[in-house]
């Protein structure tokens, strides 16, 4: 009972690209024009940092490629992202998280899931529920990840498990699962979840969370000719 009262709350971080048009949600375009793409990658981003607040966290990092805009939310740090292709900028948010807080686990999620729910995060971070768990993996619809956690994100764990692994590919989850169990870490199975790439994808997302930001923009848009097809 008194390592779980002492246990240090996790680290929540966000990958995320500024909803800027023609930088983001690309795949939605057609149907979408690049502005409605760009909305809805914005009301995804807010439901996605709204979600993680309701989460207990120790610090909240939004590691971000482009500029903050009216929709971040306070009480979250952002940090720049690295360079690099996405693995190492992925290994790199999980050092900053290690240097910020070296004792607690740092748990990272992308934009494109803003259907996510609080509880499906809350209670396998709970200090009840993390003692045995290593990591925490939530694998995508299409193959790829939704979320990833680290138990001990310091050291070069983050970057055994990410440099090098082939991204956005129909195998990239199963991969990542593989490093993971090569490193003998317990890992903790979040549920599948749909990434919000295409126009169907967002329709079947939207579906799932209607009374989110995300649905309401899309259904705000939806009526436009291109888009209602």
């Amino acid at each position: 009972m008194r390592a779980v009262l002492a246990a240090p709350p996790p680290t929540l971080l966000v990958i995320a690209k500024s909803p800027v048009p023609g930088r983001v949600k690309t795949r939605l375009s057609p149907p979408c024009t690049p502005e409605q793409a760009a909305a809805l990658a914005e009301a995804a981003l807010a439901d996605t940092l709204a979600t993680l607040d309701r989460v207990p966290a120790g610090r909240r990092l939004l590691v971000l490629d482009g500029a903050a805009g009216r929709w971040l939310p306070p009480g979250w740090q952002v940090v720049p992202q690295s360079g690099g292709g996405l693995d190492e900028r992925l290994a790199a948010a999980y050092a900053h998280a290690a240097r910020t807080a070296p004792d607690a686990p740092a748990l990272l999620v992308g934009m494109d899931t803003p259907q996510v729910d609080a509880a499906l995060l809350a209670e396998p971070l709970s200090p009840a529920r993390r003692p045995g768990v290593d990591a925490w993996y939530g694998p995508a619809g299409d193959g790829g990840f939704w979320a990833l956690g680290l138990a001990r994100p310091g050291g070069q764990l983050a970057r055994r498990l990410l440099l090098g692994l082939p991204m956005s590919t129909p195998r990239t989850g199963q991969a990542l699962l593989d490093r993971l169990l090569a490193e003998n870490l317990t890992v903790h199975h979040l549920p599948v979840l749909t990434d919000v790439d295409t126009i169907l994808d967002a329709r079947q997302v939207a579906a799932e969370a209607p009374g989110s930001r995300f649905a309401a923009r899309l259904r705000a848009i939806g009526t436009a000719p291109e888009v209602a097809g």
